[in-house]
């Protein structure tokens, strides 16, 4: 029951980032390819008439945080091998990243850093903690042979990412290192369901 519980919550937590996500560059005020395209994901969190639904980015944002606290702590964490101190600190960092993204928002001068910070510990933080989690299990198979390639991918883009800030399609890169952890979470989700 517990490992049921812990896998539909990261699915759901996955499938409403997504979705969300999806709703909220909908109504931001461009076309839905530019946003995706030329937009970051913290724009759509801003609380500005670009974007009328920030507060549901936002709630994405802070849902996925919670997940991944919770299903990892609540049972993921029984998977772990090794490296449990590893595991424990980069979950934190990862989960309190998205969170901070979640409440607190870019585009202000004011804030804008502890934004920036809490965006690197979550993306940053949660593909590394993908490669440790992937390293930490029992045998090395499919589900921890897929995290670490997520995990992979997703430090290769932030890093390609951080070298084009200045670039007009950086938000592809942005997205891309993002999704890594989004799908991981799907994918834990139905891992743990099945190994119920």
């Amino acid at each position: 029951m517990k490992t049921k519980v812990a896998g539909i919550l990261f699915i759901i937590g996955s499938l409403y980032y997504l979705i969300a996500e999806a709703i909220s560059a909908t109504f931001f005020k461009a076309s839905l390819i530019n946003t995706y395209v030329f937009h970051t994901i913290s724009e759509l969190g801003i609380p500005n008439a670009n974007s009328p639904l920030f507060w549901l980015m936002n709630s994405a944002f802070i849902l996925i945080g919670l997940t991944l606290i919770f299903g990892n702590f609540y049972r993921l964490k029984d998977y772990i091998i090794k490296n449990k101190t590893i595991f424990y600190i980069f979950t934190l960092i990862t989960s309190i990243g998205v969170i901070i993204v979640g409440f607190i928002h870019g585009g202000n001068p004011l804030t804008s850093g502890y934004h920036t910070l809490g965006a690197v510990m979550a993306i940053l933080g949660g593909n590394i903690l993908l490669v440790f989690i992937s390293k930490s299990m029992g045998e090395f198979q499919y589900y921890q042979k897929i995290t670490f390639t997520l995990g992979m991918i997703g430090i290769i883009v932030f890093w390609i990412m951080f070298f084009i800030m200045g670039n007009d399609y950086m938000p592809i890169f942005e997205r891309l290192s993002v999704y890594t952890l989004i799908v991981w979470s799907f994918i834990t989700g139905i891992y743990l369901i099945r190994e119920n």
